[in-house]
């Protein structure tokens, strides 16, 4: 029986979980907590859930008994009750900032957990001025690690990959049509990601499947749907987002980043970390792809570097399973 429990919720968080894994050394498994979840990794052993309720996945943790149970979401947080029986570490599946994550994290998660697994320090310190008992550690972004000393391809490829709309509010309802339009018979490739959220809920579900419709007709756009983005990643020069956690999984490539500043939110701002706009031009992208930022754009985006403290060396998957290695032993 697996000594490490992965619960997932959703595809697409199963990848935190996928760059941990292999460096733990016992038995490890993950728990599909929705229909959705289940077979999406391939890397990670499966536990097979006959039936998607509370009450099911309650009978299921215990009759594992596991030695921890890892989250990276808050599913059902109020209902199951697990939690109370075994060590609970939370580890983010995507480190965004200036959409209000920590602040769920710590009003609604951490009051359950024994151990968070931090970014970096600017969340670590969020995390342990919280009420709750609760260790913590800076490990980095497991899912990252990959991204780390990588080459840029040099190929005038860019990729689109805004955060979701119903929860994080971003860029995708206001951008995505014009960042279409900007491209349309550029020399640029481009790779259209929304997240996976807006391929499946509204409010931005219809506007996807337009812009999917549209990049069949364009031969220089593909559409991404895959539920890591990792490859995407490596794949492009440059990167146009908002403030998703892809921005700071990018920051480990060191290449260039432009921000669209036009959000669906009426009160979080976009933190500028990269380069920053309201309306895309391809004049804007030819000058990151040909000389990159200019030297006042480098030294904010190292501030906030520094500001963030996210060690960015490709262990951060090390150091999470030495955690919960170190818990089960």
């Amino acid at each position: 029986m697996p000594e490490i429990l992965y619960t997932v919720e959703f595809p697409f968080q199963a990848k935190t979980f996928e760059a941990i894994d292999p460096h733990v050394d016992v038995a490890s498994a993950y728990l599909p907590l929705r229909p959705a979840a289940k077979g999406c990794t391939d890397e990670i052993d499966e536990v097979d859930l006959a039936y998607m309720d509370v009450g099911y996945v309650n009978r299921q943790v215990r009759e594992i008994d596991p030695s921890v149970v890892v989250y990276n979401h808050n599913y059902r947080h109020r209902d199951v009750d697990f939690q109370t029986e075994y060590p609970l570490v939370h580890v983010r599946h995507g480190a965004s900032i200036g959409r209000g994550t920590v602040q769920v994290d710590v009003e609604e998660v951490f009051p359950l957990m024994d151990a968070a697994l931090a970014p970096g320090e600017w969340w670590a310190t969020q995390y342990r001025e919280t009420e709750s008992p609760l260790a913590v550690e800076t490990v980095g972004i497991p899912e990252a690690d990959a991204l780390v000393d990588s080459e840029p391809p040099r190929q005038r490829r860019v990729l689109y990959a805004p955060t979701n709309t119903r929860y994080g509010q971003g860029s995708l309802c206001n951008t995505a049509e014009h960042v279409l339009d900007t491209f349309a018979g550029s020399d640029y490739h481009l790779r259209f990601r929304p997240h996976p959220h807006d391929t499946l809920e509204q409010p931005a579900r219809s506007l996807v499947r337009k812009c999917r419709d549209r990049i069949c007709d364009l031969p220089t756009v593909t559409f991404d749907d895959a539920w890591s983005p990792v490859e995407s990643l490596l794949w492009a020069d440059v990167l146009i987002s908002d403030y998703s956690g892809t921005v700071t999984e990018w920051l480990h490539t060191g290449r260039p980043l432009l921000q669209l500043t036009d959000v669906v939110s009426e009160t979080n701002e976009v933190p500028e970390i990269g380069t920053t706009t309201d309306e895309l031009a391809i004049e804007t992208v030819d000058r990151l792809y040909e000389d990159g930022h200019s030297q006042a754009e480098r030294d904010r985006r190292d501030a906030w570097l520094d500001r963030l403290g996210i060690p960015m060396d490709g262990r951060a998957g090390r150091r999470a399973a030495s955690v919960l290695t170190a818990i089960v032993e």
